[in-house]
């Protein structure tokens, strides 16, 4: 890519299976970015609140997994268990634990050259004032159809019905908590994965992000 003189910041937000963390490295990749799996660090602290076995039910007790952050392979396999991103989905909800969290996406979103983000709430809190917004979505349906396959790859057993139960809880979650919702900016760019293969929404990805930046 051609050297730029000014942040390229990417924010790419949406529901869990959407696609959005293939969708941000490959931008990442594109662009020559760093790039930061926000929902990575939700995981983190719901793996840290599982192995010291804090309730997920006690905002005091999730807050208090933040700290042990450090003691967490960023690479752990567990990280992407249905139990620990249930967990994450829950925990994500307290205010104090979102706060706890904000400052080391911000600095991250704000060093030289910029970055891409994805997560729940990049466009709206993290990076409001990114270059270009991405609202990754597709049907639940689709979703737990592709977490299902994610699944069965890792050799954990599961079934779509409970995958797709599972995917509607998260999404009532993410939508319905009172911090930091998970919402489309009003100016984010949509793209519903529902019918594309990963090729097709990446180049539809990067098309996006391309035309804002010929605006900017």
């Amino acid at each position: 890519m051609a050297s730029r003189t000014v942040p390229l910041v990417i924010a790419v937000d949406g529901p869990a299976a959407s696609g959005k963390g293939t969708i941000a490295k490959a931008l990442a990749r594109h662009y020559d970015l760093p790039h930061m799996d926000t929902g990575l660090l939700y995981r983190a602290v719901a793996l840290s609140l599982f192995r010291f076995g804090g309730d997920a039910a006690s905002e005091f007790e999730a807050l208090r997994a933040v700290d042990g952050l450090a003691q967490i392979d960023m690479g752990d396999e567990e990280l992407r268990s249905e139990v620990v991103g249930s967990l994450a989905s829950r925990i994500s909800a307290y205010p104090a634990v979102r706060a706890a969290l904000l400052q080391r996406q911000r600095q991250f979103a704000a060093q030289d050259g910029g970055a891409v983000l994805d997560g729940r709430d990049i466009g709206t809190v993290i990076a409001p004032n990114a270059t270009a917004k991405l609202f990754v979505t597709a049907s639940a349906e689709v979703r737990a159809r592709r977490r299902l396959a994610e699944l069965e790859g890792r050799g954990m057993p599961a079934h779509y019905d409970d995958v797709l139960l599972d995917i509607r809880a998260r999404d009532a979650r993410d939508a319905g908590r009172d911090s930091a919702p998970l919402v489309q900016a009003d100016d984010a760019d949509l793209l519903d994965t529902s019918e594309l293969g990963v090729d097709a929404a990446i180049a539809a990805a990067i098309a996006l992000v391309d035309a804002r930046l010929a605006i900017a």
